[in-house]
């Protein structure tokens, strides 16, 4: 029998209850570490979608679990057995509830799960009604904080279009638009849906973006977007005022970034808020 041989059947007569569990061993650094867990795990999930169907995407994960004292390691492995093991497509309540047995299979009293996934929505043009998909970049984050208080946010990057209104104002014709990136991240009460958020960012836009346009289409956008001129500073108000308004929504982070057509740099704006989850 050679070495490889040797230490195969060796594995294999050992029980799990001859094996050291090195992790669950005492430290006596006497240093509780924050956060400890795995990163950049990437896995196939199902994502709910508004209308009770459901789509396929491949998330990146992050989980983490405070770890006390006294204890010398976390079950790594835990980890990955949880996403082995969900069967139900992910939506907010389904998130939340996974956050939970995270905790209580690493026995950890504080947690944080993010998950970050392309989301694809179907769009219909504005005229001809021609059919297309656009993606939006978008993650999940449940943590639960030493005070045992559990705090679910969700953060979507939506494209629309900006057009300027001072390029309006001062030219003869026309006036420059670009596409725009509108971040919204919110903390969420388990209602609130990914589309919810998206919505908002394209209706306070100066228009939508779409995968497909007809040349009837293009016209409507275009003249849609110069019909409503807003500069990145009207974008991230107008939906911070929206955000205020949800019952859905409590503390808000509204950002937008400009990839400007006439120059060399973005315009970039950011504003911080509340909606009326809390009271």
């Amino acid at each position: 029998m050679n070495a490889f041989d040797r230490a195969l059947h060796s594995a294999v007569a050992a029980s799990p209850q001859t094996l050291d569990d090195t992790q669950s061993s005492p430290d006596g650094r006497h240093l509780a570490i924050q956060r400890v867990g795995v990163k950049a795990l990437r896995y196939p999930m199902r994502i709910a979608v508004s209308d009770g169907a459901e789509q396929g995407t491949v998330a990146t994960f992050a989980m983490y679990v405070g770890l006390p004292e006294h204890v010398k390691g976390t079950h790594m492995s835990r980890f990955i057995q949880l996403l082995e093991e969900q069967e139900t497509s992910i939506s907010s309540v389904s998130f939340l509830h996974m956050e939970a047995l995270m905790r209580e299979r690493l026995e950890a009293d504080t947690a944080y799960l993010e998950m970050a996934f392309p989301y694809f929505r179907r769009k219909a043009a504005p005229v001809s009604g021609a059919q297309s998909l656009i993606d939006c970049d978008v993650k999940f984050v449940a943590e639960t904080n030493a005070a045992g208080t559990t705090k679910l946010t969700i953060e979507v990057v939506a494209p629309v279009t900006s057009l300027c209104p001072c390029s309006k104002k001062i030219s003869d014709y026309g006036a420059h638009n670009q596409r725009s990136h509108i971040t919204i991240r919110a903390e969420a009460s388990p209602s609130l849906s990914i589309d919810a958020l998206i919505d908002i960012a394209e209706r306070e836009a100066s228009s939508e973006v779409y995968g497909v346009l007809k040349r009837a289409d293009e016209k409507f956008v275009t003249e849609r977007a110069y019909d409503n001129p807003k500069f990145v500073e009207d974008l991230v108000r107008d939906i911070a005022l929206a955000c205020q308004r949800d019952a859905n929504i409590g503390d808000f982070v509204v950002a937008s970034e400009n990839f400007e057509s006439i120059h060399n740099h973005s315009a970039y704006a950011e504003i911080h808020g509340r909606g009326k989850l809390h009271p």
